[in-house]
């Protein structure tokens, strides 16, 4: 196929804005997620024919998180083959969304709650093809105090994402632990990373749950601050499967429509991944050149902590089924109201 290559121009915003924006992929609130998917689907069906025609275009367009879930990517946005895919950058989930529901984009590197709920209010029109992201949340401490999950009894904890994944998450694994999120701590919300690091920074708190990259940048800047815990570590502890923040859906009418090219993207995004793993250097780099982090030298401290990876098939649907059977369990609301079909997960 003939393709032609488009990339969106993407300004580089100031550290802490950028590093905001990092932390708010992994907290899509089921009511934002919710409402811009249903705005969407209300006004698709008077762009049904432009969603058709451009289901028809050769062009694979794809769009991109500032932040972890698109780390994955930038190899392959400056591969040769780059030249076959339409890539775009944007700052918020919710300006990806309408333009997936209407058929403007094919595909999007998103967090995976919000999979579940386009595939929900959809009607099964979007599909997940991998995992990009597993957890990047991490408990870190200006003290020494918090050595395992017990720890945290009788501790408050300022995090973001109040009814949102990292609260689901935290809750989950504090109650797996004998720990009642309720009565044996005080969970304290922020409306983003950057608060909750200066109430740290201000002695107001002690213990803070953030996102990477934020937490590179954080441990730079409070003296005496660590990462006590891993949360992805500690799921895995108590579910079973692997901690996912990120994933790549697709809409499904992109994939039938050319099989084999949607085939031929998937292989060079493994690819892309498998780079962005051995050369770390190389790959924060291109996380500054096209937008996806502030500045090289914080990407390349952060890629090794923000657990980039192509998980597909069996290994993947394991590993969402048991992340969205936790979020159901919270709030329904959190994937859409219902979890989803098998139809859901790309098969190739």
């Amino acid at each position: 196929m003939k393709l032609k290559r488009v990339f969106a121009a993407v300004t580089a915003f100031a550290m802490c804005a950028a590093l905001a924006g990092c932390g708010a992929e992994a907290a899509v609130s089921e009511s934002a997620a919710e409402s811009a998917v249903e705005s969407a689907v209300d006004a698709a069906p008077e762009t049904e024919e432009t969603a058709d025609a451009a289901a028809t275009e050769a062009a694979l367009r794809i769009a991109g998180l500032k932040g972890p879930t698109t780390m994955g990517l930038v190899n392959l946005m400056s591969d040769e083959v780059a030249s076959s895919y339409d890539f775009t950058m944007y700052g918020a989930a919710d300006e990806i969304v309408p333009l997936l529901v209407k058929g403007e984009l094919d595909a999007a590197a998103v967090p995976a709650n919000l999979a579940a709920t386009l595939y929900n209010k959809t009607n099964g029109a979007v599909e997940v093809a991998c995992i990009n992201t597993l957890g990047v949340l991490y408990i870190v401490e200006n003290g020494d105090t918090v050595n395992s999950v017990g720890d945290l009894k009788g501790q408050t904890i300022v995090t973001t994402g109040k009814g949102a994944t990292p609260e689901y998450v935290l809750r989950y694994v504090l109650s797996e632990n004998g720990i009642d999120p309720d009565k044996d701590v005080t969970l304290e919300y922020t409306s983003e990373a950057t608060e909750a690091l200066s109430k740290v920074q201000a002695g107001e708190a002690n213990i803070a749950m953030l996102p990477q990259p934020f937490v590179t940048s954080a441990l730079s800047q409070v003296e005496g601050l660590r990462v006590a815990l891993d949360m992805n570590e500690e799921w895995q502890k108590v579910a079973g499967s692997k901690l996912v923040t990120g994933v790549l859906v697709v809409r499904k009418d992109a994939v039938e429509n050319d099989p084999e090219a949607f085939a031929a993207f998937m292989d060079g995004y493994k690819a892309s991944v498998e780079a962005a793993n051995n050369d770390v250097e190389g790959t924060a780099a291109l996380c500054e050149q096209y937008g996806v982090v502030a500045k090289a030298a914080l990407a390349q401290k952060a890629l090794p902590q923000c657990n980039i990876v192509f998980e597909t098939g069996d290994e993947m649907k394991n590993d969402l089924a048991t992340y969205f059977n936790v979020l159901y369990a919270a709030d329904p609301a959190s994937v859409g109201g219902s979890l989803p079909a098998d139809d859901f997960y790309y098969v190739g």
